[in-house]
């Protein structure tokens, strides 16, 4: 383990969050995944979140992550390759109405499919907006994740523009949910891609999971 040369996780992810990112897939059929040699991370959530930005802020990258105006865009699994070591994959949002039935079926069946199984996926984070707080759609993919026994991790997004008492009220609440759902791993983390806030935690979190080995 590369971390067993470095001081402490806190340089170790800062070491491994200033290599090089490149995006080397985008899967739209589990004929093309990768293949299974590298740990994975993911990253799901509503449309609209913040997941693009929040993916940006973490590897210091201004557009690696396309940000559109326009939920829904993410079509795909797509993947980034961190440092020759780990991949990241953006996963297509969901819950946006205007998107077409026909789609948010081709997308639910993608994800399903990638999920079952996929050995080298660490966790799953599933971003929630701080803003507007747990939706049945979130109830759905927490639910899927459940039963294909993946693990995952709730990362409440904007937490710039709420207030002290909202997110106390909101992390409470969340914790109490999480309680009901075998998969989740229990700690919240609390993120800002405006303003930076809890990004060094995450990447401190990523970086135990893809060191385990």
């Amino acid at each position: 383990m590369l971390s067993e040369t470095l001081p402490n996780i806190h340089e170790f992810a800062r070491w491994l969050f200033a290599q090089e990112c490149t995006f080397t897939a985008g899967v739209d059929k589990m004929e093309i995944l990768p293949l299974p040699t590298l740990p994975e991370i993911a990253f799901a959530g509503r449309s609209n979140v913040g997941k693009s930005s929040l993916i940006n802020a973490l590897l210091n990258r201004n557009s690696l992550a396309r940000v559109s105006h326009t939920p829904g865009r993410t079509q795909q699994l797509n993947f980034f390759l961190l440092g020759k070591r780990f991949y990241i994959v953006d996963m297509p949002g969901y819950g946006y109405a205007a998107v077409s039935k026909a789609k948010i079926k081709v997308w639910s069946r993608l994800i399903q499919d990638y999920l079952k199984g996929r050995v080298p996926l660490k966790r799953v984070f599933l971003l929630i907006d701080s803003r507007h707080g747990f939706k049945v759609t979130d109830e759905a993919v927490m639910k899927e994740l459940d039963k294909a026994a993946v693990s995952y991790q709730i990362v409440l997004t904007k937490a710039d523009k709420c207030t002290p008492d909202h997110l106390e009220t909101m992390q409470t609440t969340l914790t109490e949910i999480l309680k009901k759902h075998p998969a989740a791993f229990p700690a919240l983390l609390l993120t800002s891609s405006h303003e930076n806030q809890g990004l060094a935690l995450l990447r401190e979190t990523i970086a135990h999971l893809v060191d385990e080995n």
